[in-house]
């Protein structure tokens, strides 16, 4: 077909022919069979008029209409980045009113958007699965994905349980029904084709795993208030301080990490990831923040938000 022949092409059928077009060109220019300065191709010089390919590869023209380019597409394999996340579950009672929550993190740590969502009357367990299920239904299955939780029977369900579960029929050892199969199934099937890490990390730790302080906080609040929240980076849950007066014996305590501030008595601690205090004005990693208001931010600013 001749390119001037295509102008009944739709846009999408353009930009396809001026890709392929482009090409064309990149193969004759990787070719040494025209002398230098050389004109070619008297159906593209009205296409691309003053077209001009010489020894080195390089060309001179344009194309006589402009056909966008599309975008790479955002799913590209290629490009996709390891995300980090946790996810965490909570029951005020085990069981009793229970929640789920999760916070999704870029391949440095930094948390980026977070959820979590009540339960109603439920386990801890079930907060657990429930959690992980929403996680991974809520990230880029292209992904790869480290999944951080403190929670060993949610870990140890779907890293080594679950094979021989499957294998006897969802029954466990003890011939009795295998508990939460449904949930338990679903992840299963949200797992398959894809790379995910688990990476258990012990809860309510002093200078423990942020993510999971943050998770733990939003399930931990959606349980209390049977309530579903998320957002994003700018209005991450507060952790609450970890209990710190009775460390294990033998074993010094790691609260040494925390300061006390001079000015209000708060709380301060070291930053582990850079932020947005809410006087709009950001904070580094390892500067010296304390609580502000419902969020994180410079000490000076604790007394404004009190």
């Amino acid at each position: 077909m001749v390119l001037d022949d295509a102008q009944w092409l739709d846009g999408a059928s353009a930009v396809v022919l001026d890709q392929v077009a482009r090409r064309l060109l990149d193969l004759l220019a990787a070719f040494p069979f025209h002398a230098e300065g050389e004109v070619i191709g008297e159906g593209l010089r009205e296409r691309l008029p003053g077209l001009r390919l010489y020894p080195d590869g390089t060309a001179t023209g344009r194309p006589s209409r402009s056909w966008p380019v599309p975008a790479a597409p955002w799913h590209d394999r290629c490009m996709v980045e390891r995300v980090i996340a946790a996810c965490d579950g909570a029951a005020k009672g085990n069981p009793g009113p229970a929640a789920w929550a999760y916070v999704v993190a870029d391949s440095a740590g930094a948390p980026q958007r977070w959820q979590a969502g009540a339960l109603g009357h439920s386990t801890n367990n079930v907060g657990e699965l429930t959690a992980l299920q929403q996680l991974l239904a809520a990230t880029d299955p292209a992904a790869p994905l480290e999944v951080r939780l403190d929670s060993t029977y949610t870990r140890d369900a779907v890293t080594k349980w679950l094979v021989g579960w499957k294998r006897n029929d969802w029954k466990t050892a003890a011939g009795k029904p295998v508990a939460n199969r449904e949930l338990i199934q679903r992840i299963d099937a949200l797992l398959e084709g894809r790379d995910v890490t688990f990476v258990y990390v012990p809860a309510h730790q002093v200078n423990g795993d942020p993510l999971n302080a943050i998770a733990d906080k939003a399930a931990s609040d959606a349980a209390r208030t049977q309530e579903g929240a998320g957002g994003t980076a700018a209005n991450l849950p507060v952790p609450d301080p970890a209990p710190s007066s009775s460390p294990r014996a033998g074993r010094p305590s790691s609260s040494s990490a925390t300061k006390r501030s001079t000015s209000g008595g708060s709380r301060t601690l070291s930053a582990r990831y850079a932020g947005t205090c809410p006087c709009a004005r950001p904070y580094a990693k390892g500067d010296t923040i304390t609580k502000v208001g419902n969020s994180w931010g410079h000490p000076q600013c604790a007394g404004a938000h009190a």
